[in-house]
């Protein structure tokens, strides 16, 4: 998670890799799902990473999160989203549980930057939302 002060948004990049995806794509919408080049999965990867990635702020305001499109890369997936931030950040709850419906051992690792400063949370299936501050 990445601030962009030109347009006020926290831009935001996950990667998984394919396998895994597919297999968690696969079971959310109960068909076989292969992430190929020329495979146009958008819409369901837009509901599956909006349902495993929200924000919420200190004051207890729900931030809208955009899917904005996704690459393969090699043996892993890119998907980037855009949640617009006009106010100072002063924190807030992430959740980030990614997989966590299919490997209880998994971890999932968000860097967030903002001016300047930079902090890594770490989120496991019994910890899958975390209070995000940079104090």
């Amino acid at each position: 998670m990445q601030f962009n002060s030109k347009e006020h948004t926290f831009e935001i990049s996950i990667r998984i890799f394919t396998d895994d995806f597919e297999k968690a794509l696969s079971e959310a919408s109960k068909t076989k799902v292969s992430l190929g080049p020329d495979d146009k999965q958008d819409e369901l990867i837009e509901k599956y990473v909006l349902a495993h990635f929200g924000y919420v702020t200190s004051q207890k305001q729900p931030k809208p999160i955009k899917y904005i499109g996704h690459e393969i890369e090699a043996d892993a997936n890119w998907l980037y989203l855009e949640m617009p931030y006009n106010e100072p950040f002063r924190g807030g709850l992430l959740k980030q549980n990614v997989l966590m419906e299919l490997f209880d051992d998994q971890v999932n690792m968000v860097n967030l930057q903002y001016q300047g400063q930079k902090k890594t949370f770490v989120f496991r299936k019994n910890q899958p939302v975390q209070a995000l501050s940079l104090e």
